[in-house]
């Protein structure tokens, strides 16, 4: 198989490292924007496909399936975000004669569509958030407030609008409209009451031809900003097994009602009381994919491989540890993306990391793309160590020239709320307002809280502590 990536930063790192360990030919794509990017120079072959704006490049079907043609690509694998969740790319891919690494456009299509997805699984008998599938004033009014106002297109948290009383309505369906219109080209909207305080939990899902569906546990995913996951791991901290073993059982009725080939995701919003709802289901690769892989030690593009190919779902290995992921983007304290060029770069190394990085030294960061840089996960045979490895690790990242989130993270990790699972997805909004600290203070509470972890019932000194890398925090807080 000679396969084309269709996408670029780290996914297509990890796409093309896991193309090459397959004996695949190799090609990536990509923008005058990402012209020297690290993903370039993995593929045996790489063609510029137009501009640094997405339509111009990560979003031209015609420019994509003609890099295709002219390099003799046979099959496409088109990572998360941009076309990835397409139905008409996928079906595009299809009509060229290629193999689309995903499911078919009609799963896509149906998952895509946040209103037809709730209608599929309310008769799939999958829990669904009370809702309002129109943007019609009155019918959202009478469904109560809080709610979310959101796009039929929409996922990222782009298109989203929270509305607490019905003054605030007129304003939150424009400017949602206008953002769905901006980021997916339809401004459709919908509505749903809003769960609150509510924890997302994911479940992965693996399909194959025959029709056979399997989960791959559960992720937690509630430590966001904007929307957008922070922080990820896995199995889901303090979740009753009854409860998980409710959730995977209607993510594979959730897959198994849209004839699901290959890996994907099906998120619940998890309410106090235990209760769950369907969200959404990501119709391709996650982000946080990394932190299933090394508590099960299955290779999960691998597996979309072979899934796409018509092999069958593999079996699914048992839970071993825990494995927590923390995104690295380039965004100042205020979680505001920060373009620019970086200098020296440093990951950090030791048992149970893993970083999936998706640049080096020198690397520009474009103001045209997404803001995340790596994804920083660890491994370990219980939580409290996991996190203990993943802050160190933290600190031993080093970005020059760009503010990260890295510091916000090394403290998001020593939260008490974070530690006792009572985190929510409103939860990092407080919890970044309130963590104004100097950054050598905040990096010398993080370095002796890793190393007491590290190291029960030792006793590391002030200077000790601050003999570590506390420098590598940017410019957070």
């Amino acid at each position: 198989m000679k396969l084309l990536v269709a996408n670029r930063g780290e996914i297509a790192v990890r796409v093309l490292r896991a193309a090459r360990e397959q004996g695949f030919s190799t090609v990536a794509v990509y923008s005058e924007a990402d012209r020297g990017g690290l993903f370039v120079g993995l593929a045996d072959e790489a063609v510029c496909i137009g501009g640094a704006p997405p339509a111009e490049s990560y979003l031209n079907v015609a420019a994509l399936l003609g890099a295709a043609t002219a390099t003799g690509a046979t099959a496409i694998h088109p990572g998360y975000g941009f076309l990835s969740e397409s139905a008409a790319f996928s079906r595009a891919v299809g009509d060229a004669g290629l193999l689309f690494i995903g499911p078919s456009p009609e799963a896509i299509a149906t998952m895509a569509d946040k209103t037809a997805a709730r209608a599929a699984m309310g008769a799939a008998g999958v829990p669904v958030v009370p809702g309002v599938d129109s943007d019609d004033e009155r019918a959202i009014e009478a469904l109560g407030f809080p709610l979310l106002v959101k796009a039929v297109a929409g996922g990222g948290g782009r298109g989203m609008r929270l509305v607490r009383a019905v003054g605030e309505l007129p304003n939150a369906l424009a400017a949602a409209r206008a953002e769905a219109l901006t980021a997916f080209g339809d401004g459709r909207l919908y509505a749903e009451r809003l769960v609150e305080p509510a924890r997302h939990v994911e479940v992965q899902v693996l399909g194959d031809r025959a029709g056979a569906v399997v989960s791959v546990g559960a992720r937690e995913c509630s430590v966001q900003r904007r929307g957008q996951k922070l922080i990820e791991e896995t199995p889901v901290p303090g979740l009753p097994p009854a409860t998980l073993a409710a959730m995977e059982a209607a993510a594979v009725r959730a897959a198994t009602a849209v004839h699901y080939v290959g890996a994907g995701t099906v998120e619940f919003l998890l309410a106090p009381d235990g209760a769950f709802w369907f969200l959404e289901m990501n119709t391709r690769i996650q982000v946080e994919h990394g932190v299933t892989e090394m508590v099960t030690g299955l290779d999960l593009v691998v597996q979309q491989f072979r899934l796409a190919m018509g092999e069958p779902v593999p079996a699914v290995p048992p839970v071993r540890g825990h494995a927590i992921e923390a995104r690295i983007c380039a965004e100042d304290r205020d979680l505001v993306p920060c373009p620019g060029r970086l200098g020296r770069v440093t990951w950090p190394v030791g048992p149970g990391v893993r970083v999936d990085a998706g640049v080096a030294n020198g690397s520009d960061v474009p103001a045209a793309y997404d803001s995340l840089l790596a994804k920083v996960m660890a491994w370990a045979p219980d939580r409290a160590l996991a996190r203990s490895r993943l802050a160190a690790a933290l600190l031993d990242v080093q970005l020059d020239g760009l503010p990260t989130t890295a510091g916000l993270l090394a403290a998001v990790l020593q939260a008490e709320a974070l530690s006792t699972g009572a985190v929510h997805t409103r939860w990092l909004e407080g919890f970044a307002a309130g963590r104004l600290l100097d950054r050598r203070v905040l990096a010398t509470i993080a370095a002796a809280w890793a190393f007491q972890q590290e190291c029960p019932g030792s006793q590391p000194t002030a200077s000790a502590a601050l003999g570590t890398p506390w420098r590598t925090l940017g410019s957070w807080p």
